[in-house]
């Protein structure tokens, strides 16, 4: 099997064109019908993308503890960024892992800790104070996920693999 991060980027990339056809189609087709139907349809492409990052860090997690031979992958990928001067990057990783987190549990530890620096995020996170009313494609989630959101998620954890596989081989 090819090395599970570039599957997962590749994975994500197809996901999301597949996505965007049918987004594409709905879209055109609300333009002369406004049925509850197509709304939905634009609602579930949004889930999709949620659980796609939500899957591709979940995957990753169990990826990291085979590789890594540990308990918890992303403690220890943390750690080994940090301690060979990765910790901007292991600072990213954390930010992303916190956003799923978010994703799956709702508020909690992980939304506080992003709320408090909300400004420095590479990707949106939801609050009272910046909820877009009226559209219809929105779902119930506290990070604001879109095809950037997602390739972001994909790409984080292909820079944290190679950084750990130089730093576990050396190449």
């Amino acid at each position: 099997m090819h090395e599970y991060p570039r599957l997962a980027s590749s994975c994500a990339s197809f996901t999301l064109g597949s996505l965007k056809e049918v987004e594409d189609r709905i879209v055109e087709e609300l333009q002369t019908s406004g049925a509850t139907r197509l709304v939905v349809g634009l609602q579930m492409i949004n889930l999709q993308r949620a659980i796609t990052a939500c899957g591709m860090f979940s995957m990753f997690e169990a990826y990291l503890q085979d590789f890594l031979e540990c308990v918890d992958g992303f403690k220890e990928a943390n750690e080994i960024l940090t301690s060979h001067g990765h910790a901007q990057m292991a600072g990213t990783f954390r930010d992303y892992q916190s956003a799923i987190n978010v994703l799956k549990h709702g508020r909690g530890a992980s939304y506080d800790r992003l709320l408090g620096k909300m400004d420095e995020l590479p990707f949106k996170l939801k609050t009272e104070d910046n909820y877009i009313e009226g559209d219809v494609s929105a779902i119930s989630t506290l990070i604001e996920v879109n095809d950037i959101f997602v390739l972001q998620c994909a790409d984080i954890i292909e820079h944290v693999y190679e950084k750990l596989r130089m730093e576990k081989y050396g190449y």
